[in-house]
């Protein structure tokens, strides 16, 4: 439910052709809609963006980019920002990912979904990028503090619980705490080390496309990112 997508993998990757394809499409799957999101804001229709997006793909897989990688000198995140760039500036010479890979996607896109939220993205295409990746990396934090809950590791009502991780109004802590069946100092404990546990999932996850050592400046710059 939660691939591993560390440095480590895609450097593990090399070991083959069919595990290198099947590590990177695990790891395009994840991270696509920033891809997307930066391919709208610099001025690709939606046709074009998605082709973008499948083209870039496959144009990795193609070129075997994992060898070229080396987690000390940059980020994931700049890396594909980076790749991005130079697809669409040659955009005319590679004209679709559809003509290039015949008709097949490298991963399936829900683009409907992504242009419902490009309004809220800035128009600037790199700011939109980080953003849609911050929030892939929150969306994969918060996913995995849901099934702790879900597993019974942790206490409480987790539909309550997670409201209060969201922008909308979350209920009063006497509200939450009759729903989760605790006293409001219990509830409130409880929360505050849900908190500290998501905060753990959030560097848990930047340092899965980042330097571990690089992964505190990673999640603040993020951070800003969603703030911005």
């Amino acid at each position: 439910m939660f691939p591993t997508t560390r440095w480590t993998l895609v450097l593990a990757s090399q070991e083959g052709a069919e595990n290198r394809r099947a590590a990177l499409e695990q790891l395009f799957a994840i991270y696509w809609r920033p891809v997307y999101v930066c391919a709208r804001r610099k001025g690709l229709d939606p046709a074009r963006a998605e082709d973008a997006v499948q083209g870039l793909f496959l144009q990795l897989l193609e070129r075997d980019f994992p060898a070229r990688l080396d987690p000390a000198k940059g980020r994931l995140r700049g890396y594909l920002k980076a790749a991005l760039d130079h697809y669409v500036i040659n955009l005319h010479e590679k004209e679709s990912a559809l003509k290039r890979g015949g008709g097949q996607p490298v991963v399936p896109l829900e683009t409907l979904a992504a242009e419902r939220e490009l309004a809220a993205t800035p128009e600037a295409p790199e700011a939109a990028f980080d953003r849609e990746w911050a929030l892939t990396v929150m969306e994969r934090a918060l996913a995995r503090l849901r099934s702790e809950y879900e597993a019974g590791r942790r206490k409480g009502d987790v539909e309550t619980v997670l409201r209060f991780f969201r922008p909308d109004a979350a209920p009063s802590y006497a509200e939450a705490a009759a729903a989760c069946g605790m006293s409001v100092p219990q509830f409130k404990a409880s929360l505050h080390r849900a908190r500290a546990r998501f905060r753990e999932l959030l560097k848990e996850q930047v340092a899965d496309t980042t330097d571990g050592a690089d992964a505190d400046k990673e999640l603040e710059q993020l951070l800003q990112a969603l703030r911005s």
